[in-house]
Parts: C-alpha cells; structure tokens; sequence
C-alpha cells in the first residue's frame, strides 16, 4: 500500500519511497501516467540494487492520488511534484522525467536548481500544450474556448484524449523554451526516433535551447514513445548512473 502526503493546496497525493544513499532519484510521469508504469518500477528496482534513495508518486487526478484528471493543469502538477521533491527526499536529487515529465522535471530545476544534482529526461515534452493547440483546427479550438474542452483519440486507449481549456491556459504560464533556460547540473536526454508522440525534433530544440556544460542527448533508434524495452530500461538505467558518476566527480 503506498504511502500518502497532502499538498499545501489539500491534494492528497500517493507514494512509494525507498530508503537509501544520496543523490536519490525521483520519477516524473507522464501525461495521464502512474507510478506503477514499467519504467518508474524498473528504475525503482535499480536503484533498490544500487542502495540508492527512490521516489516514484502519483500526481494529483493520476493513479492512486486524489483529484480528478480534467481538473487538472500543468501548474498543479508541477506544485505536486515541487511538494513531493522538497518534502519527501533530502538533498540534491536526480529527477528522470517521462514526457510530460521532463517538462515537470526542467520547471523544477529552474525554480529549485540547489535540490537538482541532474536530469535524465525519457522523450521530454516541453511546452506540449502549445503544441497540441498549435495543431488544433479551428474547430478543435473553438471547443476548447466556448465549451472548456476538446476530445482527441488515442492510441494507447479506447477513451478519448480530453484536453480542457484549463490545461493550455495553465500551460502558457509554465513554458520553458520562451527564455533562457540554464542547466547548471549534468543533464541526459533520452529520445527515441520512430516516437509518434514528441518527435526528434522537439528533442533537438530543447537541447539547442537550454544552456549548461555537461549536456547531451542520445537517439535511439526504432525506440518509440513508451520507451520501455529492455534495451531502453537499461539505458535508462546507465543514464541515471551516469549522471551520478558526473556529479559526484563534480563534488569530489
């Protein structure tokens, strides 16, 4: 049974935390994500074998946490994972963020570079929802205007994507890739090529964007969204280990 927190805003927010040595590592889902999925559990194995500190969670209206997903917005889950990150680990922390995640995990390193000791971003979706309403007919739009949402399909599900006007107005006020972005910390990108969902190109524009002396991004060929083969869990794996290796030469 996971453990739970409640945020400052009230949301109840699910958890499962592993005892170990510092840096820890925190996993950032995904849009509509859980702390259950294939990567956070193999990451969480890894760690566990490595004797190192680990945090997985459900943000608020995902999983195990309280709230409704359609209530939700970019901002809130950024503030859910800020709560989880300050209050449920200690020191500088290695964030690995999946898609949604990655954006999650860059608005933390801006806000709280002093708790960030590295990023390991899995096919970072910075900024999606301006992308998402950059591809909207207008028909899409005036749906999300005058009725508050729009239903998109999906290839992972049966149920419709439901987009809410909420979540891109919301998603205006967390952009990363509208200035300048630093990243002190060593930074490891993930990003497969046959990814229908965020394509190698906002990969490349991210890295192009941000500003730092330890960052690189890795193409994985056939590698798609889920990014969850063996191949892909174990790279995800050597990144993380990476990462640690660069700073803890940093610290030495």
């Amino acid at each position: 049974m996971s453990d739970r927190f409640r945020t400052d805003a009230g949301r109840e927010i699910a958890y499962d935390r592993t005892r170990g040595r510092g840096p820890g590592i925190v996993f950032l889902g995904g849009f509509r994500s859980d702390k259950e999925g294939t990567k956070a559990l193999a990451l969480e194995d890894w760690a566990r074998r490595e004797g190192r500190a680990f945090l997985r969670f459900d943000y608020s209206g995902h999983g195990q946490s309280s709230g409704a997903f359609l209530d939700g917005s970019i901002g809130d889950w950024f503030e859910d994972a800020r709560a989880a990150v300050l209050g449920l680990s200690e020191g500088p922390q290695v964030l690995v963020g999946s898609s949604m995640g990655g954006w999650i995990a860059l608005l933390l390193a801006r806000a709280h570079p002093e708790r960030v000791a590295g990023l390991v971003t899995i096919a970072a979706a910075p900024d999606f929802t301006e992308a998402m309403w950059a591809g909207f007919s207008e028909a899409e739009r005036r749906a999300v205007m005058e009725e508050g949402r729009v239903a998109l399909p999906s290839e992972y599900s049966d149920e419709p994507y439901v987009i809410t006007r909420r979540l891109i107005e919301d998603g205006r006020k967390r952009l990363v890739l509208q200035a300048p972005l630093p990243l002190p910390m060593p930074v490891r990108m993930l990003q497969g090529t046959a990814d229908s969902d965020v394509p190698v190109s906002t990969a490349v524009r991210l890295i192009e964007h941000v500003d730092g002396p330890d960052i690189r991004l890795t193409l994985v060929k056939g590698a798609d969204h889920r990014f969850s083969s063996s191949q892909c869990l174990r790279l995800i794996e050597l990144s993380v280990q990476k990462v640690l290796q660069r700073q803890e030469t940093r610290n030495a």
